[in-house]
């Protein structure tokens, strides 16, 4: 008989910032996510600030995002407590006296170009330097498409898809693939906590999602930068020039990807596409808008069934991974550091140590 290992554990980095949610889904009423198996609550105060809390009430646990606001505090719908922004009880309705433990944890919080980040692990070390750079979304020169999926596996899928694009070659065909993707090699630079896997794809057409919204016909260089800020966010610098051309002068694509685990087998995917071209003509949103969705459900429905297949895998295989794997052995190998140093106690790395000339460029 076949005997299955038991699943592997799943576990986080929590001294980082996840996005929890987009700035126009926070409002005055309390909206729940789960952030690392962390039950938190958000909502706006009357002066428009976004607060996160633990979403469990002091009294008996009630989910405070089942309540109401108040003011600038939220209400348990159970028994009414009420907490401020800080997550210290403010009010028991049934006695004067608010006990001392009656508190919630408090998580920090940024809101940057539309989306809200939520600072996991312990208060004291939470670095604004490390909330990635996303000014694409807020920037007129740029129009952007975004999305928001749960994917129904653990997170480090995500990533290794992010980070090995070769699968659009197959998985995506309609939309973003072509057989000159896997043809052409990788670059891979590490500078800090930050892994760029680059590829260039000189005199190749446009992928078909593209060269409408793109208005190209022949070849043009074509290229990849997909940048991984460990544990959580990438940025894909991309897009198409003229043949021979710097990456700058062409048709640019900036693709947004916050990665926020739920558990150790669903995670949440924050999407924004950012374009320099066809940026007033509604036409070309609508048409991206269509594409990218299906984009985005072909790799949650094929990192499902990995999903699946990595949990009935006997605990004797692993993965045999080859030449364009590189920028996921690197990626694993500093989330491994991250881990590690969460486990002693260490305040979270820098982001980047510097940046190479190639990074740069990439980045574009």
């Amino acid at each position: 008989m076949h005997v299955l290992h038991p699943k592997e554990a799943v576990v986080f980095v929590l001294n980082t910032w996840y996005v929890a949610a987009w700035s126009k889904e926070v409002t005055d009423k309390p909206v729940r996510r789960v952030i690392c198996e962390q039950p938190v609550v958000l909502y706006r105060t009357p002066a428009g600030e976004a607060v996160a809390l633990a979403d469990r009430c002091a009294h008996r646990a009630y989910p405070l995002s089942a309540g109401r606001t108040v003011g600038d505090s939220i209400e348990c719908g159970y028994h009414g407590f009420a907490y401020g922004p800080d997550g210290v009880c403010t009010r028991v309705p049934a006695q004067s006296a608010v006990p001392a433990r009656a508190r919630v944890r408090r998580y920090p919080i940024v809101e940057k170009d539309g989306w809200i980040w939520v600072w996991t692990g312990d208060a004291e070390l939470a670095d604004l330097s490390l909330v990635p750079d996303t000014h694409w979304m807020n920037d007129p020169e740029w129009a952007t498409v975004t999305h928001t999926m749960l994917f129904e596996c653990r997170h480090d899928l995500i990533h290794d898809n992010l980070l090995d694009l070769t699968h659009e070659s197959f998985l995506h065909q309609s939309t973003v693939g072509d057989d000159y993707i896997y043809e052409h090699g990788i670059t891979v630079e590490v500078d800090g906590r930050v892994v760029t896997v680059d590829r260039l794809m000189p005199g190749v057409e446009a992928p078909p999602l593209y060269a409408r919204t793109m208005g190209t016909e022949g070849l043009y260089d074509r290229f990849h930068a997909t940048e991984f800020h460990v544990p959580n966010y990438h940025v894909l610098h991309s897009g198409i020039t003229e043949q021979g051309r710097p990456r700058e002068e062409g048709h640019l694509i900036k693709v947004l990807n916050g990665i926020t685990p739920v558990d150790e087998k669903t995670t949440w995917y924050y999407y924004a596409f950012s374009r320099n071209f066809a940026v007033d003509a509604e036409w070309a949103t609508r048409e991206l808008e269509v594409g990218l969705e299906t984009v985005l459900r072909e790799d949650a429905d094929a990192l499902r069934d990995q999903e699946i297949g990595m949990r009935e895998r006997p605990g004797t295989e692993h993965d045999v991974l080859i030449g364009h794997d590189a920028g996921v052995a690197k990626a694993r190998r500093i989330l491994s550091r991250l881990l590690a140093a969460e486990a002693v106690g260490a305040p979270p790395a820098s982001r980047t140590t510097g940046t190479s000339p190639a990074v740069a460029a990439a980045r574009g």
